[in-house]
């Protein structure tokens, strides 16, 4: 009886000093429900991404190497090819265009990559689109520097630290800019990625296409 005494007073004492997780300690787990351990390997990723919005489409196709940081935009008859270390005013509107589909793509990972961000703290809250109750993680980017400053997004997972859905509020707007949700993951060496995002009640959607991940 004793013993079971001091076993319970240690298990409630580890509780008390269990440490309670900060919105860092989230955006890492929510990095590495999506593979953030495997990214170590990766020497080269290629993308397509594509928005269709009813009988449109649009498309840019690209290659990364995240250790030299040498981008190739592919073209329909020619390509860019630039170090992302390196913009001048003619690659501007080429790198933009790279950062925000890399974005879409590899949000959970840009939670850690980003060293400028604010988090909120989290809360659980009903989903805009699903109605479902999931976590809520609202990352504000600075008001000066990058190409859309001030710009923040009201990250939702679930308990297994996935993204489910996200809304985008321009310039840190009270008001939804875009909401749409995250679909159709799948596993490239290692790297859980959503391949489809759309909106409610709409005929838009954004998707990759293409995607090859290389490791060494």
């Amino acid at each position: 009886m004793k013993n079971i005494f001091i076993i319970s007073c240690l298990a409630l004492l580890c509780l008390a000093c269990k440490k309670e997780l900060t919105p860092q300690d989230i955006a890492q787990n929510i990095a590495d429900a999506h593979g953030f351990e495997n990214w170590s390997q990766v020497s080269e990723i290629q993308f397509t991404f594509n928005v269709d919005k009813d009988s449109m489409h649009f498309e840019r196709a690209w290659k990364w190497n995240p250790n030299t940081n040498e981008i190739t935009h592919y073209k329909r008859r020619d390509s860019i090819q630039y170090n992302g270390s390196k913009i001048d005013s003619t690659l501007a509107q080429t790198d933009r265009g790279f950062i925000n589909d890399k974005f879409w793509l590899l949000i959970p990972f840009q939670l850690v990559w980003d060293s400028d961000i604010t988090f909120s703290e989290v809360t659980k809250t009903e989903a805009p689109i699903n109605k479902k109750q999931l976590n809520k993680l609202t990352i504000t980017y600075p008001n000066k520097g990058g190409y859309t400053p001030g710009d923040a997004y009201d990250i939702f997972y679930d308990d297994d630290y996935l993204i489910r859905e996200w809304i985008f509020r321009k310039a840190n707007q009270e008001e939804p800019s875009m909401m749409t949700t995250f679909e159709n993951y799948q596993d490239f060496n290692g790297l859980k990625l959503a391949l489809e995002h759309k909106k409610p009640e709409d005929s838009w959607r954004l998707y990759f296409s293409d995607v090859n991940v290389v490791t060494k």
